[in-house]
Formats: structure tokens, C-alpha cells, sequence
């Protein structure tokens, strides 16, 4: 009996400590394609951190996604797109703020090459 309230509490304890995080950074892709590849960098500098579209199950965020966004503080960001095909944009100075979502359309990609 004892082993049982004690699990129980191990569980109640963790549960509580998952709540307290939060759901975390996320990114909503509202372009029109399919992300293939997703990268920040603090706004201006061109240090590029790892492909967060490895972070979705099928390594790819479609339209009208939500994508987890991990590694990352809050703060200012440029982002790197990749698509299909090659195709690569970028959107600059996103404000990305803790466990908020923040989103990307068509009319914020910049710099596009095809």
C-alpha cells in the first residue's frame, strides 16, 4: 500500500512540474507550402541553429502546422525557410516571446531564391 502512495505522489509530482513548463516556443506555419527546413539566428548576426523541422514527426511542418521550437530563448530572431524544391526564404526580426506561438505567412518571407 505504501509503494502505491508513493508512485502516486511521483506522479502528481511530475505532472505538476510538466504543467509549470508550459507548452513552450511554437512556431504556426501559415505560408502556403509545406517547411522542410527551419532555422534562427539572433536578429543580424548569421549563426544559424539547428533544423527545428527535425523536431516534428515527419520532419516537415505543412500548412496551418504547429511546429515545438526547442533550444531557443526568448528574444529577436531572423529565421531561414526551406521548402521543397530547394526554395529557400528568409523572415526577419520575428519577436519570439516564452511559450507563445508566433507564425509565419507568405507576405513575411523575404529574400526568396527558387
Amino acid at each position: 500500500m505504501r509503494w502505491i502512495l508513493a508512485l502516486i505522489a511521483l506522479l502528481s509530482a511530475g505532472a505538476g512540474e510538466l504543467a509549470a513548463q508550459g507548452k513552450g516556443i511554437r512556431l504556426w506555419n501559415l505560408t502556403t507550402a509545406t517547411i522542410s527546413g527551419f532555422q534562427l539566428s539572433p536578429a543580424g548576426k548569421n549563426a544559424w541553429g539547428p533544423n527545428q523541422a527535425l523536431n516534428d514527426k515527419d520532419k516537415e511542418v505543412d500548412h496551418d502546422e504547429r511546429l515545438r521550437i526547442t533550444g531557443v530563448v526568448p528574444g529577436r530572431y531572423d529565421a531561414k525557410v526551406e521548402y521543397r524544391g530547394s526554395r529557400q526564404c528568409f523572415v526577419r526580426d520575428i519577436e519570439i516571446k516564452a511559450d507563445a506561438v508566433f507564425s509565419i505567412a507568405d507576405k513575411d518571407l523575404k529574400d526568396c531564391n527558387k
